[in-house]
C-alpha cells in the first residue's frame, strides 16, 4: 500500500493477487484489486479491478474500470469502463458506459447524468413535454373517429 500526499490527501491502495479481503471498504483515493474482495460495501474515488480481481459486493465510485469479475451493482458518478476480459453480474448506473468487445454482462444499465433521479421519469417527462397529439394536429380526423 502506497500513501501519496498532496493537497487532497489521496491514498492509493492495492489488494494484490492471492489476497483476500472481506468487510466494508471505504477509501478516499484509488484502489486496485487483483485479489478477491467480498463484503457489504466498496466505495472509492477510482476503482480498478484487474484481470485476476474478483469482487462480490455493491460498488460506488467516481470511476470504475473492470477487467476481472464483479458480482454486484456498480454506481459510478463519472464513468464505467468494461475491458474485454470483464465479467459482470449486476446493474450498472453511470453517466458514461464503455463496453469493449468480449465483455460478459448480465444486468440492467442505466445511463443518466443525474443518478439521483429515475432515468424513466426523465425520459417520460421529456416525451410528454410538447403535448402533441393527433387531435391537436388534425382536429377534423379526431371528430370523424368519435362518430
Amino acid at each position: 500500500m502506497a500513501l501519496v500526499k498532496n493537497s487532497q490527501e489521496v491514498t492509493n491502495s492495492i489488494i494484490g493477487p492471492n489476497s483476500y479481503f472481506t468487510g466494508k471498504f471505504i477509501i478516499n483515493g484509488s484502489l486496485k484489486i487483483d485479489g478477491k474482495f467480498e463484503g457489504k460495501d466498496l466505495k472509492a474515488e477510482q476503482l480498478y479491478i484487474g484481470v485476476t480481481g474478483k469482487v462480490n459486493t455493491n460498488i460506488t465510485a467516481n470511476s470504475v474500470i473492470v477487467e476481472g469479475v464483479v458480482i454486484g451493482n456498480i454506481t459510478a458518478r463519472n464513468r464505467v469502463m468494461l475491458l474485454p476480459t470483464a465479467k459482470i453480474l449486476g446493474d450498472i448506473r453511470t453517466p458514461e458506459l464503455i463496453i469493449q468487445n468480449g465483455v460478459i454482462l448480465e444486468g440492467r444499465c442505466i445511463i443518466a447524468h443525474d443518478l439521483k433521479t429515475s432515468a424513466r421519469d426523465i425520459i417520460e417527462a421529456e416525451y410528454a413535454k410538447d403535448n402533441l397529439k393527433e387531435s391537436t394536429l388534425f382536429p377534423e380526423t379526431a371528430k370523424s373517429r368519435s362518430r
